[in-house]
């Protein structure tokens, strides 16, 4: 059975088709802007954590470094943890820093792999040194070669600091002490947790 509709029913099904998508497409890029008495007031001089914050940055995160490897002209990363998690991964953070009194380029430590030289600065030449288990581990990659590392460092102006991070897969439970190497910079004994 076919059903045969007139052209005013044609006309009236477009009309609401247009509306409706219209409306639709109005409410998607709508945001409702807060206003001026919607702002709280401010009950502390302490800085809040921003909504953007990635979820990593806990209060429960340690901010005493385990370790400190030293690097040329000024340079130093300040290793607040090195953590396994159940996925089979050892994620170590910290803090690059420029203790000089000038503003200065980073370092290149993206080690000599091609994969890894095509993504730009980077932490990519990082390895773990277990000397009990005679293996190293290299930083991770994902499926376009970058590193699972902190990348796109350029300037640190002098005393300023940028957060770091560096993923590898977890040697064997075991395996508590590992040597954390950076190009160019000292190693430094990590205790796994």
């Amino acid at each position: 059975m076919k059903v045969r509709y007139g052209r005013n029913a044609q006309r009236t099904g477009a009309v609401v088709v247009a509306t409706c998508a219209a409306v639709l497409l109005a409410g998607c890029g709508a945001e409702e802007k807060p206003k001026a008495s919607d702002k709280p007031a401010a009950t502390s001089s302490a800085p809040s954590k921003s909504a953007d914050a990635p979820p990593s940055a806990t209060a429960e995160e340690p901010t005493e470094p385990i370790a400190i490897l030293r690097g040329q002209e000024g340079f130093e990363v300040a290793v607040t943890s090195a953590t396994r998690d159940a996925g089979g991964f050892l994620t170590v953070k910290g803090a690059l820093k420029n203790t000089s009194d000038q503003g200065r380029a980073v370092p290149d430590m993206r080690g000599v792999e091609t994969e890894v030289l095509k993504h730009g600065k980077s932490l990519g030449g990082a390895t773990l040194v277990d000397a009990i288990g005679k293996k190293r581990y290299y930083v991770l990659r994902d499926t376009d070669g970058r590193p699972l590392t902190t990348t796109g460092l350029g300037i640190l102006a002098a005393g300023d600091a940028i957060d770091v991070f560096m993923q590898f897969p977890a040697p064997p439970p075991a395996t508590t002490d590992v040597s954390l190497q950076l190009p160019t910079f000292e190693p430094a004994t990590l205790k796994l947790s």
